[in-house]
């Protein structure tokens, strides 16, 4: 074995000279595709000697740490001086990883071990590991560590701890960071608008997203929302029933030619469901070039709930001729669909369909459904039985939809008490037991007990929403203002 190589490591030689002085590294750089053929080179640096070169070895370790960590970690424990690059390298294939804990540990290790310590390339891969693993108070600590190195501005690490904070609901540090950022780029306002909205403050995502400074067309076209940025706020749309802004987000997505993939699509057509537009929802479905289960769902829950019901059963027939199966959320749809078109007979057979046929194990919302149409059907005591012999516990929705059939169809006293009971245990501040139970009293000819009931009764007013002139606006009944959303 040439003993040259054993120290080789030419400090005046540019890196892509180096790699095209030696066959292997420049078979490695340019006709190297697999795992196998990687060993194969690495055999032959090693027989050679190059394989202990800094730069030989980093290159191995670049194309390893993409396809095989494992053997990636291999190679670098074998580095006897690893450099800044090679340290970046190993700890960010193991943030990608399904194992981004040893991520972490390789970071400490460079604390603690090496001569080599974190720099500005190495927190965005550990900040990210922390965020898979949900460790974001753990990595509040790294936080304050960027803070006294002074690599807070640095725009991948902010971003990266503003993603690992939202991640897990830590909105407040976000808040923070992002308040106080000079310069906020598309990816960190994308990463508040997101995490907003994956914690359920749509009106506060919403509220965000309006105020991009390049939200306008013409500054859009230079720096592109992301689809998940797209799908987060066509969700806030639906859910805010903003169809005006829904409209033009989609239309800034078929102006700009953005893909419309299975998930934006779905997206689309979910937002006019929720909105209420059933002709451009059925659009947006025919014309969504790929359509999967998710979307078929969404188009026939939509139209259940707009009270679109043989639409429902006639595209649940379509799907199962489809070369999609059918799964507990479609089963969903056409049940809601049964209910709410006091389809009772439909709903049973659906349920049997579900459990029989297709052999899935009925969810609580499944129950929830049959319970439902049982009630508005008027059959109480059936409806009672079911959730007595429900295979779970039954949760608000179910005894909350037999209560209300016990006071639609003046059903017996004890089951509504029954449910009444179940009800508040499950949640101490549900009203709709007071609201239900002093009608289900009066219609008893207990007036006595229905004024009890309504003596206990602490109700919050309620409110709605509706858009003006592309602004959400908030009314509360019996008040004498309204919010601007």
């Amino acid at each position: 074995m040439p003993a040259c190589f054993c120290s080789f490591n030419p400090p005046s030689t540019s890196i892509s000279t180096f790699i095209s002085n030696h066959p292997h590294l420049s078979i490695l750089e340019t006709t190297c595709r697999t795992i196998t053929d990687l060993k194969k080179i690495h055999a032959s640096l090693i027989k050679t000697g190059l394989a202990k070169d800094t730069i030989a070895a980093s290159r191995l370790l670049a194309f390893s740490a993409a396809r095989d960590l494992h053997y990636a970690l291999s190679i670098f424990r074998r580095i006897e001086k690893p450099n800044q690059f090679t340290w970046n390298t190993v700890i960010r294939g193991f943030s990608q990883s399904s194992d981004p804990n040893f991520a972490i540990l390789l970071f400490l290790e460079t604390l603690n071990c090496s001569e080599i310590l974190p720099e500005r390339r190495t927190y965005p891969s550990v900040l990210k590991a922390y965020a898979q693993l949900g460790l974001a108070g753990d990595g509040a600590q790294l936080h304050g560590r960027i803070v006294k190195e002074g690599l807070e501005s640095d725009p991948f690490i902010r971003n990266s701890i503003i993603h690992m904070y939202e991640n897990w609901g830590f909105l407040e540090n976000a808040w923070k960071l992002f308040d106080v950022s000079l310069e906020r780029d598309v990816v960190a306002w994308h990463s508040m608008i997101m995490g907003l909205a994956k914690c359920g403050e749509i009106e506060e995502s919403w509220r965000l997203f309006c105020k991009i400074p390049f939200r306008n067309e013409i500054s859009w076209n230079m720096i592109k929302p992301t689809e998940f940025t797209l799908v987060s706020m066509l969700n806030a749309c639906g859910e805010l029933g903003d169809l005006e802004q829904g409209r033009w987000i989609h239309d800034y997505i078929k102006m700009n030619d953005l893909e419309m993939n299975v998930i934006v699509a779905t997206a689309i057509v979910d937002m006019y469901c929720k909105c209420g537009d059933v002709e451009a929802t059925r659009v947006a479905f025919k014309n969504a070039p790929r359509k999967g289960l998710s979307c078929w769902n969404s188009m026939m829950l939509g139209l259940a709930t707009n009270g679109c019901y043989e639409e429902v059963f006639d595209m649940f027939n379509e799907l199962e001729c489809s070369n999609l199966r059918p799964d507990g959320v479609s089963f969903v749809a056409v049940l809601t669909a049964s209910s709410h078109s006091l389809r009772v007979d439909e709903a049973r057979r659906y349920f049997r369909l579900l459990t029989e046929e297709y052999g899935m194990e009925a969810k609580i919302e499944h129950c929830g459904c049959m319970v439902d149409a049982l009630g508005r059907a008027g059959m109480v005591e059936e409806a009672a039985e079911f959730v007595a012999s429900m295979p779970m516990e039954p949760d608000v929705v179910v005894w909350g939809s037999l209560l209300a059939a016990c006071r639609n169809h003046g059903g017996s006293v004890e089951v509504a008490e029954w449910a009444a009971r179940n009800l508040r245990l499950l949640d101490g501040t549900e009203t709709s037991a007071h609201v239900l139970m002093p009608n289900v009293y009066a219609g008893s000819g207990d007036f006595e007990k229905a004024v009890e009931e309504r003596k206990e009764m602490e109700k919050e007013p309620g409110c709605s929403l509706i858009e003006v002139n592309g602004e959400v606006h908030e009314f509360v009944a019996a008040g004498n203002w309204h919010c601007l959303m």
